[in-house]
């Protein structure tokens, strides 16, 4: 009996772990800005980009109460290609400069094709919040392109 408890709980936690995985935002890992930006041009998509400091609370809300939400990411996933830096370690203080960033966490919607900011925020958002920027950006992006 034991053992059976055993093998189920097993199961369970990796099936729980398998879908928590799938949730959420899917952020570029170990990127570099270049290849984001090529990521972004392939598959002609706005770049979602997290400027952020290790040290900032709300930075760190993002985090763990909006970035990992289902629907959230479910929209993000396929609309952007999204990344974050810090902006205080490796290409952070070159991208802080290139886009003026001036606080954190700011959240920039950026054309890879000119590498200009389409659209951006200052602050902490709620999923909702931020599920309706992302819709604005999009829309921004939709009608620069029709142009």
């Amino acid at each position: 009996m034991m053992k059976k408890t055993l093998v189920l709980s097993l199961l369970l936690s990796f099936f729980a772990f398998g879908s928590f995985a799938q949730q959420g935002i899917s952020f570029e890992h170990d990127a570099n800005w270049a290849s984001v930006v090529a990521k972004a041009k392939k598959e002609n998509k706005l770049i979602f980009m997290d400027a952020y400091t290790s040290w900032c609370g709300p930075c760190k809300m993002l985090q763990a109460k909006v970035f990992p939400d289902k629907e959230l990411g479910k929209y993000f996933n396929q609309t952007f290609v999204s990344a974050k830096f810090d902006m205080e370690k490796g290409e952070g203080p070159t991208l802080a400069q290139k886009f003026g960033v001036r606080a954190y966490p700011t959240l920039y919607f950026i054309d890879p094709n000119t590498q200009k900011v389409v659209h951006q925020v200052l602050g902490y958002r709620s999923v909702d919040q931020l599920l309706a920027i992302g819709k604005v950006a999009q829309t921004k992006k939709d009608e620069s392109s029709s142009r």
